[in-house]
């Protein structure tokens, strides 16, 4: 895709995002993916935020929902990303990926395979140290660690319940899986 493409491409996301409020928007693969944004999601990404912005060293802050693009075919809008406070402070809609050092995905019946397979590829490509992936669908999160080029070597699946300790360039984070939301029907899929 050429530089055109990619400012078109974006530009229709941009305008999709004010048709169709209560839809979180991403360019994945090349294509433009859509997914409705339920209460399970929102209530995991609130609570979270809550306790990363707590224990974040002060020169990094926390974004949502802005775009940062990976290349031509790929600019997510990441549920929660650290980046630096500096940046974070120009209040932009549009980011450069290698900024991130820690992102988390909560999962939706729609991103599982997004949030599972491609975006992990995606994120240990940039470096990015750690990749928190929430699935209230599930009632676990997928911690991912140690990037490399085609993917993360490091990967520890722990059930909603007890505290998880995030060991990050950041300092040790710590959330409380106990209070994150589970979907009802998650205990039927188990």
């Amino acid at each position: 895709m050429t530089v055109s493409g990619i400012d078109r491409l974006h530009s229709q996301l941009s305008k999709l995002e004010d048709m169709f409020p209560g839809y979180v928007t991403e360019i994945v693969e090349g294509s433009i993916v859509m997914n409705p944004v339920r209460p399970f999601h929102g209530k995991t990404i609130q609570r979270v935020w809550a306790l990363l912005e707590t224990q974040l060293p002060p020169a990094w802050a926390l974004v949502s929902d802005v775009a940062f693009p990976f290349d031509d075919a790929n600019e997510f809008c990441p549920d929660i990303a650290v980046i630096p406070a500096e940046a974070e402070a120009e209040n932009r809609s549009v980011y450069p990926a290698d900024l991130i050092e820690l992102v988390a995905e909560v999962v939706s019946p729609e991103s599982v395979r997004r949030d599972y397979e491609v975006k992990p590829r995606w994120y240990a490509s940039r470096g990015i140290a750690n990749y928190l992936v929430l699935d209230p669908l599930k009632g676990h999160v997928v911690t991912m660690w140690n990037p490399a080029s085609d993917g993360y070597r490091g990967r520890d699946v722990i059930p909603y319940g007890p505290d998880l300790t995030v060991d990050s360039p950041l300092g040790k984070l710590t959330l409380e899986t106990g209070r994150l939301p589970v979907d009802p029907k998650a205990r039927d899929r188990s």
